[in-house]
């Protein structure tokens, strides 16, 4: 009777702790799992498949994990365990073959993938593609588009199914550059440039982020990326361009002073240099060494 009514604890506590998990994760959004681009797409169909290869290990490790404890407890001497043998080639060519062809399998997904999904792969001709110069902030973002000769903090508007272009560099510590829905993150690094080719297929905006601890700030250096169609496009160039403010030396300066939780900000006119000069600030080419 004690043992049932332990029984039947356990199994209460755990249909609570299921739905309690069910609830919890209910609010998530799975933007990995929802892209909204081409390579979007490819990144979730490697994960897809890494997490299946995977799970022919994890999925049987854990159910052994649960049901030889309990089969064999101490309590049950209905199943005492008593082997009778010493070798078994079954078991050897099991736990030797199936990793094997599962790390097989990854190395050639990986060795694909790398080439397929390099960031710097470009999506279509470069007539065709829409360049972006990326300058990751203390805690925020400023986007320069040289083509439009404007610039933008926290806020950038792409066409859709155009292919796009991130020139990426920082004028601080180490960040990463991500638009979980579109695809790929990489790091913006000072003195560097990286480059990151997206594209959206369907309108909308999308969720922008730093992906690496950078300080104080780092929770509210997010922006929005709004996928439109050309004429919205356009429309937003033209938002940009009727904003009072342009990016000088002086509001230069002030935007690379720390802040928290920056709000979108427009600029009419940019220096075209921008992105140049800030790379070359850290590896002496101004300074002339």
């Amino acid at each position: 009777m004690l043992r049932w009514a332990k029984s039947h604890m356990l199994k209460k506590a755990l249909l609570i702790f299921i739905l309690i998990s069910c609830s919890l994760l209910s609010g998530c959004e799975l933007a990995l799992f929802d892209p909204k681009g081409p390579i979007g797409e490819q990144a979730k169909d490697l994960i897809i498949l890494s997490v299946a290869l995977l799970s022919i290990v994890i999925i049987p490790v854990l159910f052994m994990s649960v049901y030889f404890p309990y089969k064999y407890r101490k309590s049950n001497d209905k199943n005492e365990y008593k082997p009778k043998w010493e070798h078994s080639t079954k078991i050897e060519v099991i736990v030797w073959v199936v990793p094997c062809l599962i790390i097989t399998a990854l190395a050639v997904a990986t060795y694909i993938t790398s080439h397929t999904l390099d960031p710097r792969k470009p999506l279509g001709k470069s007539e065709d593609t829409l360049t972006i110069q990326v300058i990751a902030l203390d805690w925020k973002w400023l986007f320069v588009y040289p083509e439009q000769q404007i610039a933008t903090v926290n806020e950038i508007a792409i066409p859709v199914d155009k292919p796009v272009e991130f020139l990426i560099t920082s004028d601080t510590v180490m960040n990463s550059f991500f638009i979980p829905r579109l695809g790929s993150q990489i790091y913006a690094m000072a003195g560097m440039e990286n480059r990151l080719n997206l594209m959206a297929s369907e309108e909308g905006i999308y969720r922008g982020m730093s992906a690496n601890y950078s300080g104080f700030g780092f929770a509210g250096m997010k922006f929005k990326t709004h996928a439109v169609n050309q004429q919205g496009f356009e429309d937003w160039v033209n938002k940009v361009k009727t904003s009072p403010i342009v990016l000088d030396e002086a509001r230069l300066g002030e935007l690379t002073k720390k802040s928290k939780d920056h709000q979108v900000e427009y600029f009419a006119d940019v220096d075209p240099l921008l992105f140049k000069k800030t790379i070359e600030k850290y590896t002496g080419v101004q300074n002339g060494k």
